[in-house]
């Protein structure tokens, strides 16, 4: 798939909550087509503790009008630096990169997001919705203020919520929804993007069972493009880069995913 290196202008800037903010831009040239998955390399200007881009997953997009937005976590430097951009502001792009979901249609599919995981499963949705998929999105977070926009996936179909302090929601984590226990004989797949372990854990109930499972790993990636080898993950294959092979994989190709503790 062709990569491309773009100025976009940056059309709004918002605070989800005290960690998250949304960033909606649009391209000052033609866009190129992006997937629900795939995610692009940020160049963060006059922060000098930031020396390389940062990877963000694409959170969703109009390409007809050449908008992307993105849905960011403030975890250092360079993240902040982006919270603080305004309206108007430019920054450049290097995008899409990586390997997305494999979407198929007519299915009944559960979408499961733990804290800044539901970053890729707006668009994710969206492209589903339109193959003629039932949707169902399961978001976890710390609390009920931790929470990232989950009016935005009712569009789509059914949300469901869990809070580790129990302030809205199941209390607890995603695995603890009585979805996994009392609802999953209509779920044809799942598809899941969040922390390591929160996704290891959905893997081994999607093994249990007997679902399809695909999750989007959140590594740290350099350069994107295959070239650094800082986020080489163990498959079954081998030893691949997240960057170029996922970051989205089924979770049977992942060496040790689905098996017990």
């Amino acid at each position: 798939m062709k990569k491309y290196q773009h100025n976009f202008t940056i059309l709004s800037n918002s605070a989800v909550n005290e960690e998250h903010f949304i960033m909606e831009l649009q391209c000052r040239e033609p866009m190129g087509l992006v997937k629900p998955g795939q995610f692009v390399q940020i160049k963060i200007d006059d922060s000098p503790t930031t020396f390389l881009r940062r990877p963000l997953s694409i959170h969703d997009a109009v390409t007809s009008k050449g908008i992307l937005k993105l849905l960011i976590q403030k975890k250092g430097d360079g993240t902040r630096k982006l919270s603080t951009i305004k309206k108007g502001d430019i920054v450049n792009l290097l995008y899409p990169l990586g390997n997305g979901f494999r979407l198929p249609e007519n299915k009944n599919l559960l979408l499961v997001g733990g804290g800044c995981g539901v970053a890729p499963l707006l668009l994710l949705a969206r492209e589903l919705k339109a193959r003629n998929c039932k949707i169902t999105t399961l978001i976890g977070a710390r609390s009920a203020t931790h929470l990232t926009i989950p009016d935005a996936y009712s569009e789509f179909g059914d949300v469901l919520l869990t809070t580790e302090d129990g302030s809205t929601g199941t209390k607890g984590f995603v695995i603890h929804h009585e979805i996994f226990r009392h609802g999953m004989d209509i779920i044809d797949g799942i598809y899941c993007c969040g922390p390591d372990p929160m996704m290891k854990a959905v893997a081994r109930l999607a093994k249990t069972l007997n679902k399809s499972c695909q999750v989007s790993l959140e590594q740290s990636m350099a350069c994107g493009i295959g070239a650094c080898l800082c986020c080489i993950v163990d498959t079954k294959k081998g030893h691949v880069c997240t960057c170029t092979e996922g970051p989205v994989f089924d979770y049977q190709e992942l060496s040790g995913w689905g098996d017990k503790e």
